[in-house]
């Protein structure tokens, strides 16, 4: 951003008018409540306008974190328990430059907003998206706070055990913004390094990705394919989580379920491990035996 180069590095350098609001990016993880941090949840049940896309919203009605649907009138203003209103704004992907204006209006008019993002709103999610447009709207007036939340990386790691132990990376598959080319050279960086690779947007071309690690990597790495991790019942396809290797990931397609799908592509150090529940991914920190710890 223009401003990056000479701003001052003081976050409260230039002073926000005492009558705006917050806008808070809201990382709420999975969705389901069990997911999400208390302070995504205290921000959420307290701000005056909540922009949620209708998921999220479900999600979020499950324990009250927002009201329940008949609590909401026509103007889409919900009344709280303890008569505290707030306005809940329906978020879709085709709003949201327009909604990203509006948040910035709403804390002008002294109204703390919850932008909400599943997983981490900085994980491929909506926190650079309200950068960019408060760069382009000249909103330097508007106070703007990440609140993290659970990523699909973590979340499906969990799932299968311990295999982010060592170092590991993200990579998305979306070419919407980035062509295939980077993302290839991403990729065979990664694989190269050795890093455990998480891929996320898998409904993009995995196949492709697969096989572009491959050449890089020995066809028996373990692989993780997970289905909305921490969603349980409640995601698109449901939760699940799928243990195979890389010369044969490719042929189990039936398990990429879309957008909610993510595979964990384990190093040569990666290794199976069995107890009398299931079977679990890890890898080791490497260099260390129980006497280490």
């Amino acid at each position: 951003m223009s401003g990056s180069e000479t701003e001052p590095t003081d976050a409260t350098a230039g002073g926000t008018p005492d009558d705006h609001g917050t806008l808070y990016v809201v990382g709420i993880g999975p969705g389901l409540p069990d997911h999400m941090t208390v302070k995504a949840k205290r921000v959420i049940e307290s701000a005056d306008v909540v922009i949620a896309s209708s998921l999220y919203q479900a999600f979020l009605r499950e324990d009250g974190t927002l009201p329940p649907e008949e609590a909401v009138d026509e103007d889409g203003i919900a009344t709280r328990g303890d008569g505290f209103e707030q306005e809940i704004v329906r978020s879709t992907m085709g709003r949201q430059i327009e909604l990203a204006r509006a948040a910035f209006d709403y804390v002008r008019e002294g109204k703390d907003v919850a932008h909400v993002s599943g997983g981490d709103p900085s994980v491929y999610g909506k926190s650079d998206l309200v950068f960019t447009m408060a760069e382009e709207e000249d909103a330097t007036d508007v106070p703007i706070e990440i609140v993290p939340g659970l990523t699909a990386a973590l979340g499906g790691a969990a799932n299968v055990g311990a295999p982010l132990c060592n170092d590991f990376c993200t990579v998305s598959l979306s070419d919407k913004w980035r062509g295939w080319d980077e993302i290839e050279e991403k990729l065979r960086a990664a694989a190269i390094s050795d890093f455990v690779i998480v891929l996320y947007n898998c409904w993009r071309n995995y196949e492709r990705a697969v096989e572009i690690v491959r050449e890089e990597r020995t066809d028996d790495a373990y692989v993780a394919i997970v289905n909305d991790a921490g969603r349980a019942d409640a995601g698109r396809n449901g939760e699940s989580e799928f243990v195979t290797t890389l010369g044969e990931a490719a042929d189990h397609d039936d398990r990429v379920s879309g957008m909610g799908t993510s595979l964990i592509i384990g190093t040569h150090e990666t290794e199976t491990w069995r107890n009398d529940d299931r079977t679990y991914l890890v890898t080791p920190r490497g260099g260390r035996d129980v006497d280490d710890f």
